[in-house]
């Protein structure tokens, strides 16, 4: 099947590379012509130093190389996703499925990422999300990994399950997009807050807290956007979750940890060197809380953090002091 993946960043690469192992004819784009070409005579990509990349692996700086694809996988940081599918909508046909692998909520709209590869492609094509604990990293080096392709449309949801699906890489299938798209997008500012946490020295016992209680908020708020509640106890929810928050892959955590020790958010993102989703995504969260009227208290502390200048200890000293409540919301007493 013919397959292009936009997107050269560590996760398009990783996804590339599988592809090409169940035997593809796979093209990965990459916005910048010189990296591309950069890519095809080193076969290395500097965001996975260490990887091969496959010889059969085609490498474009040509978006027109999308032309005539069964399948475009959409892994552009989710602050391009837009304009790079915009990009390619030209060259796309009604045949073509698309998958949106990038993990985010576009600021200021709102939208999943897959409602921008509808809204800018006009529903000309099948739209579908890839989502899960996965950090590109392991999956270059095919380490056992597991993720939930999703979507309304059933048989689009099955060839995406069957283009990926192999004895290293597992997918599982849901027709809850909405309730996967969201978890992928709103851990990652779990991550970071658990981030800035190991940075302030907190330990085992306020990450669990903050883990698990974040999930609460994150659950409730993807249950009143459309989500099904179940999801988010599955991988591209909790399992997402834990593997973001507990590894040193994760770029959201590195940030964090810096923000903790006392470096500003931007100063974070810079060290860090690579796109933080979680800072994006946190102004997004916030704003999807406050128009669905849901209670999200860390997410909406993490955003007092980052774009308001709030002091971190300020914040755990309020959480940790708000009124009393049952843990599940009953009202029992």
């Amino acid at each position: 099947m013919k397959t292009v993946v936009i997107g050269s960043g560590g996760w398009g690469t990783a996804l590339a590379m599988v592809l090409c192992d169940n035997g593809h004819e796979v093209t990965l784009w990459s916005h910048d012509p010189e990296k591309a070409e950069k890519m095809t005579q080193t076969r290395r990509n500097p965001l996975l130093p260490d990887v091969e990349l496959p010889e059969a692996l085609k490498i474009s700086g040509d978006i027109s190389c999308v032309a005539g694809a069964e399948l475009v996988v959409s892994a552009s940081p989710s602050y391009a996703v837009r304009s790079n599918i915009r990009r390619a909508a030209p060259f796309l046909d009604a045949r073509t499925v698309l998958v949106s692998v990038s993990k985010g909520v576009e600021r200021d709209t709102n939208l999943r990422m897959s409602q921008l590869l509808q809204e800018e492609t006009k529903n000309l094509c099948r739209v579908t999300a890839l989502s899960g604990p996965s950090h590109a990293e392991e999956v270059s080096i095919r380490q056992p990994t597991g993720c939930v392709a999703a979507g309304e449309d059933g048989a689009a949801v099955k060839l995406v399950q069957d283009a990926f699906m192999n004895p290293y890489f597992r997918v599982y299938t849901s027709p809850d997009i909405v309730g996967v798209e969201l978890g992928g997008a709103l851990k990652n500012v779990v991550a970071l807050s658990c981030g800035i946490c190991d940075g302030m020295g907190y330990q085992d016992n306020t990450k669990a807290l903050l883990m698990t209680r974040a999930m609460a908020e994150i659950a409730r708020l993807g249950e009143t956007l459309g989500g099904r509640r179940q999801t988010f106890a599955g991988l591209a929810g909790m399992g997402d979750l834990i593997v973001t928050c507990t590894s040193m892959h994760s770029r959201n955590r590195r940030a964090g940890i810096l923000i903790g020790q006392g470096k500003t958010a931007q100063q974070a993102m810079e060290e860090v060197g690579a796109v933080v989703e979680g800072y994006y995504a946190a102004e997004s969260v916030y704003q999807l809380g406050q128009k669905a009227g849901v209670e999200m208290p860390i997410c909406t502390c993490a955003y007092q953090v980052l774009y308001q200048g709030k002091q971190v200890r300020d914040v755990v000293t309020e959480l940790m002091t708000r009124s009393k409540k049952d843990e599940l919301g009953y009202d029992w007493m």
